[in-house]
């Protein structure tokens, strides 16, 4: 072989590695592609914490239409608030976090929102395990942890998005929950418990037109008054009869 054919055959070999390359990086574009929260300079107990949540696409035929999420220990779906998000798509909590979802995106196009936390737990990362469904059905399941993440070794795995916190500020405490008061718990009424509770502590009160019998007072005193003017009376009798006789 010439010195000019050997160059010309390396140069095509070369060719061929640079598109061979290019084609592998495009093929193992999609499969790197990921799922991620961020909060810059986000502290445990820290309030009213503003998170970014982005979903890559993976589908070249249809746009992604929902995005749940389950919340990780120490948040609840009530610590959440809905702050913006792709035009059209609304936010529901569920038993175990939250969606976002509504009109599907553009095919291609990634998914970023907003919300805010109310207060972060006192951790030093938190999970996002995130369901991405997309309009034809497919659902994206970024829910591995760290070490199944790896996938075939290069990064090609799902991990669920995943937040590092830094330690809590000096005297940082969690929020106490918003008092609410006990539906099973009787109302007080104090116009109508007051006149019971002093008639149930009043000493009964003694009845002095009463005998120990229980009978009036009044009636053997009237009795005794009868027999008082009757008696009286025979005595009168007795002394005019015998004023008379003499």
């Amino acid at each position: 072989m010439s010195r000019s054919t050997l160059i010309r055959s390396l140069r095509r070999t070369g060719v061929l590695t640079s598109a061979a390359l290019a084609v592998t990086v495009a093929v193992a574009g999609p499969a790197a592609a990921h799922a991620e929260v961020e909060a810059e300079g986000a502290r445990a107990l820290d309030q009213n914490v503003a998170l970014t949540f982005s979903a890559e696409s993976e589908s070249a035929t249809a746009g992604i239409s929902k995005l749940e999420v389950i919340l990780p220990e120490g948040i609840s779906p009530q610590d959440i608030t809905y702050d913006e998000g792709p035009k059209g798509w609304k936010f529901a909590p569920t038993a175990r976090g939250y969606t976002v979802s509504g009109p599907k995106l553009a095919v291609g196009a990634d998914a970023e929102y907003v919300v805010t936390v109310r207060q972060l737990p006192d951790a030093k990362e938190l999970v996002f395990k995130t369901l991405q469904s997309y309009s034809d059905g497919r659902v994206d399941r970024w829910i591995e942890l760290e070490e199944e993440a790896e996938g075939d070794g290069h990064g090609h795995g799902s991990p669920a998005p995943r937040l590092e916190l830094k330690a809590a500020a000096p005297g940082a405490e969690p929020v106490s929950p918003t008092p609410t008061q006990d539906p099973s718990a009787p109302a007080s009424n104090p116009a109508s418990d007051e006149p019971a509770a002093k008639e149930s502590s009043a000493d009964p009160v003694a009845d002095d037109s009463k005998d120990d019998d229980g009978m009036p007072v009044a009636v053997p005193l009237g009795v005794g008054a009868a027999v008082v003017v009757v008696l009286g009376g025979g005595v009168w009798w007795m002394r005019k009869r015998r004023s008379r006789a003499a």
